[in-house]
């Protein structure tokens, strides 16, 4: 039986192959979706994959893997920087959660040097490219194996 992971998107992240290739690349969504529920797979995990744009919505979806002792990987989006509500949310886990970006915030606009996320997270992996995801859903399969 597979071990159920939530990948949570926050705002914008649905346009991905659209939105500034440049920094978020050239594969859509829909390859995100694909690749994260592939490596899922291989790894021992239902993978589900979502996106909103609702600050609300990803709250309430924190609260159900808290509910519920699911393993989260959440790329917040703008959010990361701002949600206080998220970062309450996400504090709340039972599981592991870990904090991705596309991007290397660091590398970027000053505004995106703060996390409000990464202090309640089990860990953050950023500036892979989707390789990010790649990588906190391999870290949060040796984070479960203990």
């Amino acid at each position: 039986m597979s071990r159920r992971v939530l990948v949570l998107n926050g705002p914008n992240l649905g346009r991905l192959g659209s939105r500034e290739p440049d920094v978020y690349g050239s594969t859509s969504y829909k390859g995100l979706v694909e690749s994260c529920r592939s490596l899922g797979e291989e790894l021992g995990f239902d993978v589900e994959v979502r996106e909103t744009n609702d600050e609300g919505e990803i709250v309430r979806w924190l609260h159900e893997a808290a509910d519920g002792k699911i393993p989260v990987v959440i790329n917040p989006g703008a959010f990361t920087h701002y949600s206080y509500a998220m970062r309450d949310a996400a504090a709340q886990r039972t599981a592991p959660l870990i904090e991705v970006h596309i991007s290397n915030p660091y590398a970027r606009e000053q505004f995106r040097h703060t996390s409000v996320i990464a202090a309640v997270a089990t860990g953050t992996v950023a500036g892979f490219g989707l390789g990010s995801y790649r990588l906190a859903l391999r870290a949060l399969a040796e984070e479960l194996q203990g």
